[in-house]
């Protein structure tokens, strides 16, 4: 099912067809750049029938991302449910974390935000949802630049805690923007 058009781009349902240029994105050292590894095989198939889930019992997650003028799958942008479970005890938890990430070969092409831009539109159009979170490690310019872009404010700074002491991508930073009752999104 199509839930999200833009401009250039479908969001929709997960398809078998998308598990093995996923699963090869998740392997991209450079996509993986802001995590502290590598996704297998099994972990990205895994995350894949997990965001379908999620979209087939809440009517939202993280969807697939297609191209229009080529049908190729390039990744995946969506809103998901964020709770605390014993590796993730945040204070912000529970919450709605909108999350987005592109195989490397469509990047700055303005994908990742007309993705999620849509998003935030279909957040406002079809859910009661009144804010939305984000968060990524301090040196990931490129997210941190698309949440700026959709009007989302920092919160706060946090060390990640599964990310081990050290690492430089422990220091991260919050963003949220209030929908509905709040301002409206930039756009």
């Amino acid at each position: 099912m199509k839930y999200i058009k833009t401009k250039r781009l479908i969001l929709r349902d997960w398809q078998e067809s998308d598990l093995k240029p996923f699963i090869k994105m998740n392997l991209d050292p450079d996509v993986r750049r802001y995590f502290p590894n590598l996704q297998t095989q099994e972990e990205s198939v895994n995350y894949a029938k997990a965001s379908q889930k999620s979209i087939l019992d809440r009517g939202f997650g993280l969807f697939a991302v297609e191209r229009k003028d080529t049908g190729e799958f390039i990744g995946f942008t969506g809103i998901r449910v964020l709770e605390a479970d014993g590796s993730l005890d945040f204070e912000f938890l529970p919450c709605i974390e909108i999350g987005w990430r592109l195989a490397k070969k469509h990047w700055n092409q303005g994908f990742a935000t007309e993705a999620a831009r849509g998003v935030m539109k279909f957040v406002e159009r079809q859910t009661d949802i009144k804010e939305v979170y984000a968060f990524t490690a301090k040196k990931n310019i490129p997210s941190i630049n698309i949440m700026e872009k959709l009007g989302m404010e920092v919160v706060t700074e946090f060390e990640h805690p599964s990310i081990m002491d050290g690492h430089s991508l422990k220091p991260h930073i919050l963003y949220k923007v209030s929908t509905k009752k709040g301002r409206r999104l930039k756009m």
